[in-house]
C-alpha cells in the first residue's frame, strides 16, 4: 500500500519576525542580510537587529561566540525588529540556548542536528550534554530537525572543494529552505554570489547548488506541509532599496556636500561600530569625496578640521572611547568657528566597553563634554533612514552657521535596516555656505577684513587661505571681537564666549515646529524619546492608544538647542516618561531645562528596548 503524500498548504501571513542564530562564523550576519534584501525587493517593509560578538573569532561552539540576525518583515507598517520571533533558526546548541527565550509560546525552531553533538552540548552548557531536540523540553514549539550540514555535503558531492569549504555553504542551504518556506524567489541572492564569488568559480558553483538544495529540500520534504504568503506592503509610490543607517548616514553627507558644492573629506579610524560609514563613503569617489584612514582619533579630527579650513566640507566620526579622544580638537573647530560634522556611533561604554552592543550613554558628552565654554549643536537620527535626513541636517547646520555639529546614531540604527523611498537630488534644499568673496586690492572701497564680524544671525564670514584682501589670524587662542587678532582681555573673553553661544542657541530658529509622533495634543502622558528607542516608544504609544490611554509621543531630534516648542509641549501633559540606554541622562536634561517633573524608564544591557517594556511602564506610570 502505497504512503499518501501530504498536501502543502500556503498560510497568510501580515507579518513575521524570523532570527537566524550560530557560530559568527557561520555565515549568519550574511544569510540574514541576504533574506532582507529578498522582502524588501518584493515589497514588504522591514526592520533588523544584527547581534554578533566582538572577537574577531569568538570561540565556536559557546554563548560568548553566537551571532543573530533578527528580521521583522510584513505586509503592514513596522517599527521594530520585534520583541519575539516567531521562527527560531538555530545552526547549534550555544544558538538554541542564547536565543530560546526570544521565541513566542508555540514558534517554530529548524535546528541543525549536527551542531547538537556532545561537544556542542558540552560547550553550550547543557547539563549533563542532554540533548533538548531529544529530551522533550521543546514540547511548547513547533520543532523542525534538520541535518543541515549532511545535506548540505550531499548536495556538494563531486565537487572539488574540501569538506571545511563545504560546510561554509550551510548558510546558503538555510537560507534556500526559508526563501521556499516564505514564497521567495532565490533570484537576488543568486545575482549577489555570482557578483561576490565572480573570479572563484569552484565557491561560485558550490553555494548556488547549496542554496538551490536548500529550495528543494523545502519542496521535497514531507515533514514541512506548510509555506507561508507575507504580501506586500502598501508603501507610497517611489524607487526603493534596503539601507542601514551608517549607508544613510554616509550618504547624507554626500548628498548635502553636493547640495552645498563643495568637496567632502572624512578623516577617520576605525572604530566599531562607525568603520562601515568609512567603507561607504569610500565607494563614492566620483562624488568628489576623499576618505582619509589616520593612524590615530586625533590625527583623523584634525585633517578634517585642516579641510574645512581649505573650503571643504570636514567630517569625521567614531564612537565610544574614540569620541573621547577627539574633544580638545572639537574646541578647536568651535574656537575657529569653522563648518565640521562629527558623527559618533554610540556604543556601550565607558572606556572599550561592549563594543558590538549598543547604548545611549553619550549624551551628556556630547552636549558638555569639553574644555571651556564651547557649546555645540547636537542633533540624533532615529531609524536607519532618518540617519540620511539627519546627516543633511547636520551639513546645513555646519556650513551655514560655521559650527561644529554632533549628530548621534547608535549600533542598533546603524547596522539595522529598513527600506528606503530615497529621494530625488532637486526635492532636497540648497545649502549656501557662508563663503565671502574675495577683496580687489586697491579698490577705494577697500576696508580692513573683519573674520569675526558676525551677520543677524551671530555667524561670522568664510574666509579661505589664498584669497585675497582677507588674510586673518587662526588659532585656538582666545581672540578679539571682529578682528580676530589674540586677546587675553577679561571683558573681551567674556563677549566672545557669549557671542558663540548665542549664535549656537539661534540655530534653534531654523527648526520646524515640533510635532507630536502620535497620540492627544494634552492628557495624561507623554512619552518623551530620542534616538533608537523611536521604533519600540512608537508601537507602543500606538498600542495604548488602541486601547484608550491617553498617551502621546514626541520624538526628539534636536537634543541641543532644543526646539523651542518642547517646553510649552511638556507642560500640556500631567506626567512624562522618558525611555532611554543609558541612567537617565535625557530626563535630566528635560528637568534642568524646563522644570518638569519627567520618570525615567532606563536600560543599560547592550540591547534595545522592547515595545512591551515601554507599554508596561507607561501602564504603570498612567496608574499612579
Amino acid at each position: 500500500m502505497e504512503t499518501p503524500v501530504k498536501t502543502k498548504t500556503v498560510e497568510q501571513r501580515q507579518n513575521v519576525v524570523i532570527l537566524f542564530a550560530g557560530d559568527s562564523g557561520d555565515g549568519i550576519q550574511l544569510t540574514g542580510a541576504q533574506f532582507t534584501d529578498t522582502n524588501a525587493l518584493f515589497g514588504n517593509d522591514v526592520s533588523t537587529f544584527p547581534n554578533f560578538p566582538a572577537e574577531i573569532r569568538a570561540p565556536q561552539g559557546t554563548l560568548a561566540g553566537v551571532s543573530g540576525y533578527q528580521l521583522h518583515f510584513g505586509s503592514v507598517e513596522i517599527f521594530t525588529p520585534g520583541d519575539q520571533c516567531d521562527v527560531l533558526v538555530v545552526m547549534n546548541a550555544a544558538a538554541l540556548k542564547a536565543n530560546l527565550n526570544k521565541l513566542k509560546k508555540g514558534g517554530t525552531i529548524i535546528a541543525n542536528t549536527d551542531g547538537f553533538d556532545k561537544k556542542n552540548l558540552r560547550l553550550a552548557g547543557f547539563i549533563d550534554e542532554v540533548d533538548p531536540l531529544t529530551d522533550g523540553s521543546l514540547a511548547n514549539f513547533h520543532l523542525h530537525s534538520v541535518d543541515v550540514t549532511k545535506l548540505t555535503r550531499t548536495a556538494l558531492e563531486g565537487t572539488t572543494l574540501g569538506m571545511k569549504e563545504k560546510d561554509r555553504c550551510k548558510n546558503m542551504f538555510v537560507l534556500g529552505f526559508i526563501n521556499w518556506m516564505y514564497s521567495r524567489e532565490n533570484a537576488l541572492t543568486e545575482g549577489f554570489l555570482r557578483k561576490k564569488f565572480s573570479k572563484k568559480p569552484d565557491v561560485l558553483d558550490a553555494n548556488l547548488k547549496a542554496l538551490i538544495a536548500g529550495y528543494n529540500y523545502g519542496e521535497t520534504s514531507e515533514t514541512f506541509t506548510t509555506r507561508f504568503e507575507v504580501k506586500a506592503a502598501p508603501m507610497p509610490k517611489g524607487t526603493y532599496r534596503s539601507i542601514t543607517g551608517n549607508q544613510g548616514t554616509a550618504l547624507g553627507l554626500i548628498a548635502g556636500a553636493q547640495k552645498a558644492k563643495l568637496d567632502l573629506f572624512y578623516g577617520s579610524y576605525p572604530i566599531t561600530p562607525a568603520s562601515d560609514i568609512l567603507h561607504e563613503l569610500s565607494r563614492h569617489k566620483n562624488f568628489g569625496v576623499l576618505t582619509f584612514q589616520a593612524e590615530d582619533e586625533i590625527a583623523a579630527i584634525g585633517s578634517a578640521i585642516g579641510a574645512s579650513y581649505g573650503g571643504a566640507l570636514g567630517v569625521t566620526a567614531s564612537s565610544g572611547p574614540g569620541i573621547a579622544l577627539k574633544t580638545e580638537a572639537m574646541g578647536l573647530a568651535f574656537m575657529l568657528e569653522i563648518p565640521l560634522v562629527i558623527v559618533n556611533v554610540q556604543r556601550g561604554g565607558p572606556s572599550t566597553g561592549l563594543p558590538t552592543r549598543t547604548e545611549q550613554a553619550d549624551l551628556w558628552q556630547a552636549v558638555h563634554g569639553r574644555n571651556g565654554e564651547a557649546p555645540i549643536p547636537v542633533i540624533a537620527a532615529s531609524t536607519p533612514i532618518d540617519c540620511f535626513d539627519m546627516a543633511f541636517e547636520a551639513v546645513q547646520i555646519a556650513l551655514e552657521h560655521m559650527t561644529p555639529v554632533i549628530l548621534l546614531t547608535d549600533g542598533y540604527i546603524a547596522n539595522g535596516s529598513e527600506p528606503w523611498r530615497f529621494p530625488a537630488a532637486k526635492d532636497l534644499p540648497e545649502i549656501k555656505p557662508n563663503f565671502i568673496p574675495s577683496v580687489t586690492s586697491g579698490s577705494a572701497e577697500t576696508k580692513p577684513f573683519l573674520p569675526y564680524q558676525r551677520d543677524e544671525r551671530g555667524v561670522r564670514p568664510w574666509a579661505l587661505p589664498g584669497q585675497a584682501g582677507l588674510q586673518h589670524r587662526i588659532g585656538g587662542i582666545e581672540k578679539q571681537d571682529k578682528t580676530g587678532n589674540i586677546s587675553y582681555d577679561p571683558a573681551n573673553h567674556e563677549l566672545m564666549v557669549r557671542l558663540r553661544a548665542e549664535k549656537v542657541a539661534k540655530i534653534a530658529d531654523r527648526y520646524k515646529p515640533i510635532r507630536l509622533d502620535s497620540g492627544p495634543e494634552q492628557g495624561e502622558l507623554l512619552i518623551v524619546g530620542w534616538g533608537s528607542t523611536y521604533g519600540a516608544i512608537r508601537t507602543a504609544a500606538l498600542q495604548l492608544q488602541g486601547e484608550g490611554q491617553s498617551v502621546a509621543h514626541v520624538h526628539i531630534r534636536h537634543l541641543f538647542p532644543f526646539n523651542k516648542g518642547l517646553g510649552p509641549l511638556l507642560k500640556k501633559y500631567k506626567k512624562v516618561l522618558v525611555p532611554e540606554m543609558n541612567s537617565g541622562q535625557m530626563r535630566q536634561l528635560l528637568r534642568a531645562e524646563f522644570l518638569v517633573d519627567a520618570q525615567g524608564l532606563n536600560k543599560i544591557q547592550g540591547m534595545p528596548f522592547t515595545s512591551e517594556v515601554i507599554r508596561a511602564a507607561a501602564l504603570n506610570l498612567l496608574k499612579q
